[in-house]
């Protein structure tokens, strides 16, 4: 290659790239220095922060609250909230329950029955089988012996008046007076509830 020709390639080449500093532009430094100090000054002048509009100010405690239907002092036991946390799973929120599963609440002769006998129901659960509206089920139903006295009574009168239901709400002094009974274990189907009855105990 002659010397002409290598030269002419050299100038096509771009030139090494060269680290070189910019500064910031001084209208920029400027404005970020107001800014800084507009925000500052904004702060301090402003209303306190515990002000509702600058977020929520409650604390853990209130966020969570009492237990689902839980009553506050003086208030009454919300039965829809503890039937909705324990019982619909199940029972599902129509009271329709699961074919051939899980009975039926609504229109369910131990529902809006004797009220010994639904008081029982929860203190203890069944195991065995039981008879709803004609139908017999096989399964077990747990005990709900943890909840008080007034939040069984809550879930036992939202039942018996929900749906088809229109039986009377229970009392709290009900599931008292058969919490202290000596039994310990779950009724043996609807034919343990039904001599519950005939025993008077």
């Amino acid at each position: 290659m002659s010397q002409d020709a290598e030269t002419r390639a050299q100038q096509r080449e771009n030139e090494d790239p060269e680290e070189a500093i910019r500064p910031m532009p001084l209208s920029a430094l400027l404005i970020a220095v107001f800014m800084v100090l507009w925000a500052v000054v904004y702060i301090l002048y402003s209303e306190p922060l515990a002000n509702s509009r600058y977020g929520d100010q409650r604390t853990l405690a209130e966020l969570s609250g009492p237990a689902p239907g839980a009553a506050a002092a003086g208030g009454a036991v919300d039965g829809a909230a503890i039937f909705a946390a324990q019982c619909a799973a199940c029972h599902q929120a129509t009271g329709k329950g699961l074919p051939g599963v899980f009975p039926p609440l609504d229109g369910s002769e131990w529902v809006h029955g004797e009220p010994r006998i639904l008081a029982n129901i929860l203190l203890h659960g069944i195991t065995g089988e039981i008879e709803v509206e004609g139908q017999k089920y096989q399964g077990q139903m747990p005990a709900f012996a943890q909840l008080s006295d007034a939040e069984l009574a809550g879930v036992a009168s939202y039942i018996r008046g929900t749906w088809s239901n229109k039986a009377e709400p229970l009392g709290a002094e009900l599931f008292a007076a058969e919490r202290k009974s000596d039994r310990t274990t779950p009724f043996e189907g609807g034919a343990a509830l039904k001599a519950l009855l005939e025993k008077g105990s």
